[in-house]
């Protein structure tokens, strides 16, 4: 295994090292070596922005007006303006009056 090497932080722009037991620790695992100094890796860890795993992303939406009450709600999308948006309760009584086709 070769030495410490020192590499440069992505965030903080820091020098710092990533020594050969780490470098052990790394590659026994598969991870790839680190972008981020320790400091920088454990306030991104603090501040939500990990991403080693699934993270849901808070929702938020955009505002529309219904295509069928015209009152204004808000859709998990992005509309594409061909096609009408509807409120929850307009949506499940389009989705419930097209059963019969």
């Amino acid at each position: 295994m070769a030495g410490d090497l020192q590499l440069i932080c992505s965030d903080c722009g820091r020098e710092f090292t990533f020594t050969s037991a780490d470098q052990a620790f790394f590659q026994e695992r598969g991870y790839s070596a680190p972008k981020r100094c320790k400091p920088c890796r454990q306030s991104r860890k603090n501040d939500g922005g990990g991403g080693g795993g699934y993270q849901r992303s808070e929702s938020r939406g955009t505002s529309v007006i219904c295509s069928g009450c015209g009152q204004q709600t808000t859709v998990p999308f992005e509309p594409r303006g061909d096609r009408p948006v509807y409120c929850r309760d307009c949506y499940q009584a389009q989705k419930g009056s097209g059963r019969g086709r």
